[in-house]
């Protein structure tokens, strides 16, 4: 929609308040919200000021003022919020009015200015299938003196034999055994489906939704392939539409990678090709029918993965899910049709322009607009030095003895691993000043300061069941 259009819509709609949003530097959406009458057409250039330095990892405050400016194209009509107009937003300087090298919007729309740029592709496609978990009822704390979690699901295998209604007795679902079974072992078939609706009303286009493998209600809603920052924006409506839903539902939805041990964990593995014009550049008539132009950008994103894996599995709980067995990657290979890659060449459909790959490592809590333009930087850098990524490997890589998995490169271990290989690798992607030195440097101090050493600073409690008595 153009600004014009929006301020129809919100007459037609009869909105009476605009919510504008924008994601903070590690990947959580925020807003605030203004009355209709205060959004004209100049809003969508003079744009509104809030307090940047209260954004986790943004400006000082000495320089807290900053612009967010209202994206036309994004607007939706809210249905959490009453007579609501949803808005994704940019970040500018309101001195010099440039683009805020530190807002992730703004560094996925440089990646695709960056794409263009090289000649060779225009337009980058990513398919995101994510997944995520719905519960009953959460609780976790940690303090001085005690650390705990608990986790209530009506599917969770640990519920039988506990007390239940007459209506689920008996259909609790096995641990690995959750993919796509039918109600009533699928207890959440009817929120999924009020998710997806409420997502295709909202502007997000959906192929399908099920559930998935673990138990405790693990669930999966794939969305379409669109352009890098569409998908990015609508990663975020999307987490945003499945957390509300569930919470009319009296659940409660994370996206946190790994929330249960022994079990799978959740990814967003996405699908990924590079078009120019209407042409796709993947077909080809090498391994898995992809082009050299396909196997290169796979040899990039193969490459630089421990670096690029720094923002596509950014917390310290996305290293657990790197397990053998649980249908993550734990190997940077890739194959065709194996799932146990860290890149799959899917072989659903036969024809030219569905020729694609797919990236198996990155999971949802991740910022959608940093990590997807790192995947895409990674693959020009790939295609621009003729990257050959090596032989694939088509068998089960959780099978393979000591000798045939030596010389395979393994996937980082830890996040304090992956941000160190991005403190080494990062030359690819500040290429057309998409991430910035600051970026880069920012991102690794704020993880590695808030995150990995304050996780290496408390005891877990597993610890006191193998040490207590020492």
């Amino acid at each position: 929609m153009t600004p014009r259009e929006v301020l129809a819509l919100c007459r037609e709609r009869e909105i009476r308040a605009v919510d504008l949003r924008f994601m903070d530097f590690p990947g959580t959406l925020k807003h605030f919200t203004i009355p209709v009458h205060a959004l004209t057409e100049k809003s969508f250039d003079e744009g509104f000021g809030f307090d940047g330095s209260s954004i986790r990892g943004w400006q000082t405050i000495n320089e807290s003022d900053m612009l967010v400016v209202p994206q036309a194209e994004t607007a939706f009509v809210d249905p959490f919020m009453s007579q609501t107009l949803a808005m994704t937003c940019n970040i500018q300087d309101p001195i010099t009015r440039m683009d805020y090298p530190k807002d992730p919007r703004n560094v996925a729309r440089k990646a695709e200015a960056y794409l263009k740029s090289t000649g060779f592709a225009d337009i980058a496609y990513f398919g995101p299938k994510a997944e995520f978990f719905l519960f009953d009822n959460i609780r976790f704390d940690m303090r001085e003196h005690e650390a705990f979690y608990h986790i209530d699901s009506i599917e969770g295998e640990w519920t039988r034999g506990q007390p239940r209604s007459v209506q689920n007795a008996g259909y609790q679902i096995r641990r690995k055994e959750g993919y796509l079974p039918i109600p009533p072992a699928d207890t959440l078939q009817d929120v999924r489906t009020e998710m997806m609706l409420t997502m295709l009303e909202c502007g997000v286009q959906v192929e399908a939704q099920h559930h998935e493998v673990a138990t405790a209600g693990q669930c999966e809603i794939d969305m379409k392939f669109g352009s890098l920052v569409t998908i990015a924006d609508h990663l975020l409506r999307y987490k945003y539409i499945v957390k509300n839903v569930a919470s009319r539902h009296g659940k409660t939805a994370t996206f946190m990678p790994k929330p249960i041990w022994n079990d799978n964990g959740s990814g967003l593995h996405l699908h990924f090709s590079l078009w120019k014009g209407e042409h796709p550049l993947f077909p080809g008539g090498k391994y898995g029918g992809l082009s050299d132009l396909a196997l290169y950008a796979m040899g990039g994103i193969l490459k630089h993965a421990p670096a690029v894996m720094a923002f596509c599995c950014p917390t310290t709980n996305s290293y657990k899910r790197f397990v053998p067995g649980y249908e993550a990657p734990v190997n940077l290979t890739y194959s065709h049709r194996n799932r146990s890659a860290a890149i799959r060449i899917p072989v659903h459909h036969p024809s030219p322009e569905h020729r694609r790959f797919e990236f198996r490592c990155p999971d949802s809590s991740a910022n959608a607009y940093l990590s997807l333009a790192a995947i895409l930087m990674a693959a020009i850098d790939g295609i621009q030095n003729r990257i050959d990524p090596g032989p694939p490997l088509d068998k089960d890589m959780y099978d393979l003895t000591p000798e045939e998995i030596v010389d395979l490169p393994p996937v980082p271990h830890s996040l304090e691993e992956s941000l160190a290989a991005l403190q080494k690798d990062h030359d690819f992607l500040i290429r057309g000043d998409v991430f910035t030195e600051d970026v880069i440097k920012t991102w690794i101090w704020y993880k590695t300061t808030h995150e990995v050493q304050s996780l290496r600073e408390r005891p877990h409690p597993w610890e006191f069941a193998m040490y207590y008595d020492v």
